[in-house]
């Protein structure tokens, strides 16, 4: 090894470190190897899955696709025909559709393509986290203005952050974590006022009151992520769509760094999904009414208190600490996913809506916690 090649890996390594990176803390193997139980006795509720897709049905599809495709070949004819069924799913253009890995690859793209060294992106908190991590990756500064305490955007403080330098608006409507949707004349506002791309995240949006893809041609500046993980319960193909005007769509579809960033067979199942869309309508409409019903039952646990929703999770507060709430969670093995203090809130937790069953053993666990 020359002495060149260590002095650089080493400074590499360095600035390495300074990049901060997402983690999905511990599994349910680990969880159950833990508490010496089998996986299937783990409630996991902390990374927002759709568990009321029929898999049966889900499975039937993927059959189906094994018969129909050619794993030797690439993946060419594909995304159109993907793009072709998502123009009649969402009513907007062709030319306003761009196929990525998940909404993450393609939030990643976009700030690799439009944010430099010294540009600086704005956001709110709390929200999701992986804008921040990319956006510090390409040296770029990220400003989040707290969110109110009724968890509705500040509007006049954001726009105050606004100026020459500001290249990125993020904005996540249904927001990860506090599960509620941002007012439309907020995001109007903020959207028509921004010197820069906008993003806005609808992950959720199945699972909420409104949607601005109808409204896209008004915002010229606006890039909107869409994701088959959630309403149509895909989170393990990864596959992902945006939509924007026919410019920046231009710029996502032929400055993408690698060629067929998708597999032909994650595209195929997308196309399945959507042609058999009742799978997903049935599953949101089961999923809003268990929602309803998991928000009622823990508001009625003392020292729990649960927000309205407008996704598929529950951000809930609780009176124990945090810490150790989620300590003797995961010794009777339920998963939530940690916030800790939000805003006023103290012991914030997201909670998946799980399966009825699944949820009963959340709501005793809770219930026993409570009695301690």
């Amino acid at each position: 090894m020359s002495e060149s090649y260590r002095k650089w890996i080493e400074q590499k390594k360095l600035k390495l470190q300074a990049i901060d990176c997402y983690s999905v803390g511990v599994t349910p193997e680990g969880l159950a190897q833990q508490l010496g139980v089998d996986t299937s006795k783990i409630v996991k509720l902390n990374f927002n899955e759709n568990l009321f897709i029929d898999r049966s049905r889900q499975t039937s599809l993927i059959k189906q696709i094994a018969d129909e495709i050619d794993l030797r070949m690439y993946p060419e004819d594909e995304i159109p025909k993907l793009v072709k069924k998502l123009v009649e799913y969402l009513k907007v253009p062709q030319d306003c559709i761009v196929i990525g890995n998940a909404g993450d690859e393609l939030l990643d793209r976009i700030i690799r393509l439009f944010v430099e060294k010294g540009d600086v992106a704005v956001s709110f908190a709390p929200s999701f986290v992986i804008p921040q991590l990319c956006v510090k990756r390409q040296e770029g500064e990220y400003v989040t203005l707290p969110l109110k305490n009724d968890f509705q955007l500040d509007v006049p403080a954001m726009l105050t952050t606004f100026s020459e330098k500001t290249r990125l608006l993020y904005l996540c409507s249904p927001n990860n974590p506090t599960s509620n949707q941002m007012k439309p004349e907020d995001i109007e506002t903020l959207a028509k006022a921004f010197p820069g791309i906008v993003i806005l995240d609808e992950a959720y949006i199945e699972f909420a009151d409104y949607s601005f893809v109808q409204r896209i041609c008004e915002f010229p500046n606006m890039i909107i992520l869409r994701t088959f993980s959630k309403a149509f319960g895909l989170a393990m193909l990864r596959l992902g769509y945006a939509i924007a005007n026919p410019e920046l769509i231009n710029i996502l579809t032929k400055k993408a760094p690698l060629p067929y960033p998708v597999s032909g067979f994650t595209i195929q199942m997308g196309i399945k999904m959507l042609e058999n869309i009742d799978i997903m309508q049935t599953a949101v409409a089961a999923l809003k009414a268990e929602r309803e019903k998991l928000i009622k039952e823990l508001n009625q646990i003392e020292g729990v208190q649960a927000f309205d929703s407008q996704s598929d999770f529950v951000l809930l507060n609780t009176k124990l600490p945090a810490d150790l709430m989620y300590e003797k969670l995961l010794k009777r093995g339920v998963m939530l996913k940690k916030w800790g203090k939000l805003l006023q809130y103290e012991n914030c937790f997201r909670v998946t809506v799980g399966l009825p069953e699944i949820n009963a053993k959340l709501i005793e666990s809770l219930k026993q916690i409570s009695e301690e």
